[in-house]
Parts: C-alpha cells; structure tokens; sequence
C-alpha cells in the first residue's frame, strides 16, 4: 500500500507570556504501511520555515517525526517519555527535549488522523506546550491533475 494523499497539518504552540501561535497548512505527500507501521512523507513549506522533506513514522504507541537535510532532526513522541534529540538549525545545533502528554492515532490504511499534544525544551529551557495534527486523505485523480 503506497498512496499519493493530500496533508492536512495543524499545529499550535503555547508560550505563557506570548499567547497561542498556530501554523495550519495542506501539501500533497505520500502515505503506506511498512511492518505494521504507517509512514507519511512530504515536502516542507515555506510556511513552516523549513525545507526538504519529513516523515512521520506512526506505530502504536510512539510517533516519530524526521526532517533531511539541510536541517536534520528526528523528535520521537511516547506518552510519558522524555526524548532528547540535537536539531541542526542555521543557527547551530540545538538540544530538543519532548515529553509526550497524548497521542491519538486515529490512522488507518485509507487514511485518518494523528493528534500530538508535547511540551518541549530548547536547549533545557521550557519552551511552551505545543500540540499538532496531521489528517490524511487519499488524493483523487482530478486533485492530482489540478495539481500538475
């Protein structure tokens, strides 16, 4: 199973000084089941303030979420876990620490949705809660071609 999808993503940060701060965009990308797992895969925006391509690797109880180069990272989410990872930026290397709050995998081979709700920390400073959203639908042709 490999299918051409459109993304969904929606994402929130929470500072306590600062307020809410949401980022919501839609992108075409690529969705399967590899081992039991289910991947998504697509190319950032410039909305995020990224660029290459990320992939979400979604098992059962853990989330893991991959940028390439020229800013690569790999977050991993578990409910109650703490996950240190280094996120190179333009700036340096960064030390990301997540704690997981929740995980909602409502993903199946036709598509879905994926809920993360995290606080993070930079550099072992808090940084605020965040929370994102991923659902996925499978492309129809006549998107494909408006696409093209």
């Amino acid at each position: 199973m490999k299918k051409d999808v459109i993304i969904s993503i929606s994402g929130q940060q929470f500072f306590e000084d600062a307020g809410e701060d949401v980022v919501e965009f839609v992108t075409d990308g690529r969705y399967y089941k590899r081992d039991g797992k289910y991947y998504i895969t697509y190319k950032e925006s410039e909305l995020t303030g990224l660029t290459g391509l990320t992939t979400l690797k979604i098992e059962p109880q853990k989330v893991t979420l991959i940028h390439s180069k020229p800013y690569a990272s790999q977050l991993i989410f578990e409910k109650g876990r703490r996950h240190v990872s280094m996120c190179e930026t333009l700036y340096g290397a960064l030390t990301i620490s997540v704690n997981t709050e929740s995980i909602k995998n409502e993903l199946l081979d036709s598509g879905g949705s994926l809920s993360v709700h995290y606080a993070i920390e930079v550099n072992h400073a808090i940084a605020g809660l965040n929370s994102f959203t991923v659902s996925v639908k499978e492309a129809s042709q006549s998107t494909l071609k408006l696409k093209n």
